[in-house]
């Protein structure tokens, strides 16, 4: 039998001609799975990729994650995100990029409600981009804002994207939730903080709003701000469940999908049809999570059973670097990944190597979590797979917020551990 050095060559090349022909990646990983199982261990090894896809499917906190996903579902057709941004307008003001601001403000509440980026960016395009190419906005302005802002749903809780990684990791998923709120909020901050200064540097990428425009009386005022109660309860509801204590993620995520239904009805767009439709998009996305998660936690285990998760983190410990030029190399490792992989692969194939070697080098889990997820990040926005856009240069770079996570832990950690006590 093959030494776990040619192996690893032989498994990693045998994905990427895989993946080069046009195969789905979940299907990749589980026939690389099945056909290293068969090597090595016969027809039995076929026992040891179904204990593995058995252990994953019941995991109680995976639940959450189709909840969230129908959370998100019915809150794009309830009507909460116009509410959102018409109450945001007041903000917005004769500020030059105020729609722009107005914009990401909106993404940030919405990440807090749903943790879905797909979704985020749809509503975002539908409502805010027609409404800045209108007043003259640049193409590209408009578009990586709400691209940009819509990523933020990978950070700030409760991201779907961190169920994930704690359940790969084996960490808790509500420390990382309270470990992405600050990063999150500091992104979106260096979000508003590059439109503002970069639209008065050049006024012509934000163009102000007519005169005519901008008068509202104060009645209108408090009218469009009500629009808030209705995202602001949805979101207490959720986060304050989880974080005092009296939900679990899973169990925060089945109350969520009930308030959606609440918002719904109150804003009178509830019908069994908008139900049946949610329903619909919830199936076909927890689907494809699905098949990628077991193709993906087969191959892991297999990979593990015969000493891969040892010779990778051999190689990384063995690397003549201080921990923090170990944790640079992952960081780079995942960025190539990201380049053709889906994120949830990456996760279930990367974290169970590298989530040991981040703890041998005296770092902490959590931490590397957020780092993690600011990969993924990353990835949504830059090709060649960038499924969220290639407009990623008109809006912040993401790699300033990405290093001052890297330098200041504490940006992080602050509250985990302030909760923790």
């Amino acid at each position: 039998m093959y030494d776990i050095d040619t192996a690893t060559y032989i498994i990693v090349g045998s994905m990427i001609l895989l993946m080069m022909v046009g195969i789905p990646l979940g299907i990749v990983t589980l026939t690389v799975s099945i056909g290293t199982a068969i090597a090595y261990f016969g027809l039995p090894g076929l026992f040891l990729v179904a204990s593995n896809a058995q252990g994953l499917l019941e995991a109680y906190p995976l639940v959450a994650v189709p909840l969230f996903v129908l959370m998100a579902n019915i809150l794009e057709r309830s009507g909460v995100a116009e509410d959102l941004f018409d109450a945001m307008s007041i903000i917005a003001g004769r500020l030059r990029g105020g729609v722009a601001v107005q914009t990401t403000l909106v993404a940030v509440l919405m990440a807090a409600m749903t943790g879905i980026m797909g979704g985020e960016i749809v509503m975002l395009g539908l409502i805010a981009l027609p409404q800045m190419l209108r007043l003259g906005y640049d193409k590209k302005l408009a578009m990586g804002t709400i691209c940009a802002g819509g990523s933020l749903a990978t950070l700030i809780p409760p991201s779907v994207i961190m169920i994930i990684y704690g359940l790969a990791a084996n960490v808790s998923i509500s420390d990382l939730f309270l470990g992405g709120f600050l990063p999150g909020l500091l992104l979106a901050s260096l979000y508003i903080t590059y439109i503002i200064i970069r639209c008065q540097i050049q006024p012509h990428l934000a163009p102000l709003p007519p005169e005519g425009v901008i008068g509202m009386a104060k009645a209108e005022k408090t009218a469009k701000m009500k629009g808030l109660i209705l995202p602001m309860l949805l979101i207490l509801w959720v986060l304050g469940s989880i974080y005092g204590g009296i939900a679990t993620v899973t169990e925060a995520a089945a109350v969520g999908v009930f308030g959606a239904v609440v918002a719904a009805y109150v804003r009178k767009k509830l019908s069994w049809e908008m139900i049946q439709e949610a329903l619909r998009k919830t199936m076909i996305t927890v689907g494809t999570i699905i098949w990628l998660v077991l193709g993906a936690v087969s191959f892991v285990g297999i990979y593990n059973v015969i000493g891969g998760n040892e010779f990778v983190q051999g190689l990384l410990q063995g690397l003549d670097l201080p921990p923090l030029g170990v944790i640079f190399v992952i960081m780079g490792i995942l960025i190539v990944l990201g380049t053709f992989m889906e994120w949830i692969a990456i996760a279930y194939i990367t974290v169970p190597i590298f989530a040991p070697v981040v703890v041998s080098l005296g770092f902490d889990p959590i931490w590397f979590g957020v780092l993690f997820v600011m990969n993924i990040q990353i990835y949504f926005l830059s090709p060649p797979f960038g499924p969220a856009c290639f407009w990623l240069k008109s809006v912040a770079p993401q790699i300033i917020g990405l290093m001052l996570v890297m330098f200041f832990p504490d940006i992080v950690m602050y509250l985990p551990n302030l909760m923790n006590g």
